[in-house]
């Protein structure tokens, strides 16, 4: 994959919303250029609300959303797509299509009626196949794979998109750990690359041990955000998620890790260490 320049992200008073309901209203944040931006919080708080926002999948109702300065309204759709890319949480594979297909269809916004498939366009689906693990089901019919695979297969299409910016809307459903910690890394990588990375997630030690910037949402509006050690915090986590919890520090890393209050009282209770005995 070719270097690409920081891509920073910044909505200004956005309102969207549903029907006449608005998920978010009069919300300011401002997405780092080449960084791992995490968005946090509870289910329905308007995280992938805002994704979809910045993506222009779903109109503002007001404000405006400026991609490196440009607002997004006034871009092309062909503009739009070889910036910005999103995964979305549960995107439909079309019945009988193979994996390698299907990512060759990120090449798409690439292309024109003068400009028809390049050697550079093979050359971005076997990078997008590799990075995501899934060069060995390159043949194989995208229905027939596990759910984790599946998960791999759009992440490359979304990679071979080769975008300034890349949205991933919770890219780490359905995969195991080993899986989970591949794509984070690979989410490190592309912003090693001066790519500009943002993913819904809802493992917060995952969010806190990969990510450089930390949004945590609640009822569409953002209760914190900066650096992993500053928005995991006891404090926020009580705000967001209604949850007591103790935050330390990985000895590793040096990344907060949340320990919830109430479940280590239960597993501590002498009745559990009863039950576990016999």
């Amino acid at each position: 994959m070719t270097e690409s320049t920081p891509c920073g992200i910044t909505a200004n008073s956005l309102t969207v919303g549903y029907g006449h309901r608005p998920v978010i209203d009069q919300l300011d944040v401002h997405i780092p250029p080449a960084t791992f931006t995490a968005i946090i919080g509870p289910n329905a708080c308007g995280k992938s609300t805002l994704l979809r926002a910045l993506a222009r999948l779903l109109p503002a109702r007001s404000g405006q959303v400026l991609l490196d300065g440009a607002d997004i309204r006034d871009l092309s759709g062909m503009q739009l797509a070889r910036r910005l890319a999103l995964l979305p949480q549960s995107p439909v594979t079309p019945d009988g299509i193979t994996v390698v297909d299907l990512v060759s269809r990120g090449r798409y916004a690439h292309q024109s009626v003068l400009s028809q498939w390049s050697r550079n366009d093979a050359r971005a689906v076997q990078a997008a196949l590799s990075a995501a693990g899934v060069a060995e089901l390159a043949h194989r019919h995208v229905d027939e794979l596990s759910g984790g695979q599946r998960q791999r297969a759009w992440i490359a299409l979304a990679l071979a998109q080769e975008t300034d910016v890349l949205l991933l809307d919770e890219p780490t459903t359905f995969l195991d750990i080993a899986h989970q910690v591949e794509v984070l890394e690979l989410a490190v990588r592309l912003c090693d690359e001066g790519r500009t990375v943002v993913a819904v997630l809802h493992e917060l030690a995952m969010a806190a041990r990969y990510a450089t910037h930390v949004i945590a949402m609640r009822d569409g509006r953002i209760v914190a955000e900066g650096p992993p050690q500053d928005v995991v915090t006891a404090e926020v986590i009580r705000e967001v998620f209604d949850l007591d919890a103790q935050v330390i520090e990985d000895p590793e890393t040096g990344a907060p890790v949340v320990l919830p209050r109430g479940v280590h009282r239960d597993l501590a209770s002498p009745s559990r260490r009863r039950r576990a005995v016999h």
